[in-house]
């Protein structure tokens, strides 16, 4: 017995549904599984609070910290902010963590990562974009604070 028209358009709808609703929350057990990692591996790192796709983290080395998944535009990201100078722990910090959620070597995350930073002055301004290693990189300054944000595309 077939359905009607009237009826099939429900069904498919409510099927649509339950597929994005059983698609999201893998989603969100990854970026966990990410926090949750960085946090053993990490000394001194905590889990902060949870927004969907975006998990707040804290670190005494770093002012903010935050890791992302899943934007319009990358697959993951981490975000991190400190004063304007920054200290090898903040480096460090950087480098951990970005070895652990882009899964490549901590040397290769350090050396683009102080790259960036190190690019700021006068020349180059106080926003500088570059890529290295298959990472996006974006470090910004301003009279008190430095940050830099590390992102991979969604097609890499």
């Amino acid at each position: 017995m077939a359905l009607g028209p009237h009826l099939r358009r429900p069904i498919l709808l409510a099927a649509a549904l339950v597929a994005t609703a059983a698609a999201s929350p893998a989603q969100a057990d990854r970026c966990d599984d990410i926090a949750k990692e960085l946090k053993n591996q990490i000394d001194g790192l905590k889990i902060s609070v949870n927004t969907g796709n975006m998990i707040y983290l804290t670190h005494p080395a770093a002012k903010e910290l935050s890791l992302g998944c899943r934007g319009r535009n990358y697959s993951n990201e981490l975000y991190a902010k400190t004063d304007r100078k920054p200290k090898p722990q903040f480096f460090e910090l950087v480098a951990s963590a970005g070895a652990i959620i882009f899964t490549i070597p901590k040397p290769d995350v350090a050396t683009g990562s102080s790259r960036c930073i190190k690019r700021m002055g006068i020349l180059r301004g106080d926003k500088v974009s570059m890529r290295f290693r298959r990472l996006n990189m974006e470090c910004t300054r301003t009279k008190t604070e430095a940050s830099i944000a590390v992102t991979r595309g969604k097609d890499e």
